[in-house]
């Protein structure tokens, strides 16, 4: 499959790094899906089609995100969230009539999936804490950058995986991401798990 952008606004659009990225979801065909961070919700959209082509309705699909145009959490080096295309601004504006980074106008990009999707309002720092799921086979992670942030949600994403599945954290390679080569490393070495360095961007755990 080819990542798609929906006209929307996606970090994975760089030298093709979308499509690899979905390949590296194939290789692991997994079943259900949790997003931590889902901004436009243009992942979520790729990966729900990738499930569905690979499993019709009999999938699910998690994502958490905070949906806030506040600057609470300026720090996590979040994505810049004004469109430089004006014709993307008059279409979500004026048409739409959408902010495209709310949980509306994502329920709205993932509205084939409406039964597969369960969209979560809120901080990962606490709602990882908190969420139990029955089974989830592969995780991504993509919220906030701040070290505890990123931290947080490897704890609890290896604890919801039961030591099964794979996680990939986004953004091992950001420069301004200091906190993200922290956690990882930090994360690796306190629990003796390797990690694996994709495409010089993503950080990849496998769990037998």
């Amino acid at each position: 499959m080819k990542y798609k952008k929906y006209f929307r606004k996606t970090s994975l659009k760089q030298k093709n790094i979308g499509d690899l990225f979905l390949e590296e979801i194939q290789k692991k065909n997994p079943k259900s899906f949790l997003e931590v961070g889902i901004f436009h919700g243009v992942t979520a959209r790729n990966v729900c089609e990738l499930m569905y082509k690979n499993y019709g309705n009999d999938f699910s699909y998690i994502g958490i995100d905070i949906f806030d145009e506040g600057d609470e959490y300026k720090n996590e080096v979040a994505p810049v969230k004004i469109f430089n295309n004006p014709l993307k601004n008059f279409f979500f504006r004026y048409i739409k009539r959408q902010n495209p980074y709310s949980l509306e106008a994502v329920e709205d990009l993932l509205s084939n999936f409406k039964k597969n999707v369960t969209l979560i309002k809120g901080n990962s720092n606490e709602i990882l804490k908190n969420i139990e799921l029955e089974k989830v086979d592969f995780i991504f992670i993509d919220g906030g950058h701040e070290y505890k942030t990123v931290k947080n949600d490897l704890v609890h994403s290896h604890r919801l995986l039961k030591n099964k599945g794979t996680i990939i954290c986004d953004d091992l390679n950001l420069s301004q991401a200091l906190g993200v080569r922290q956690a990882i490393k930090e994360f690796s070495d306190e629990n003796k798990i390797k990690y694996e360095i994709v495409h010089e961007r993503f950080a990849k755990f496998d769990f037998n």
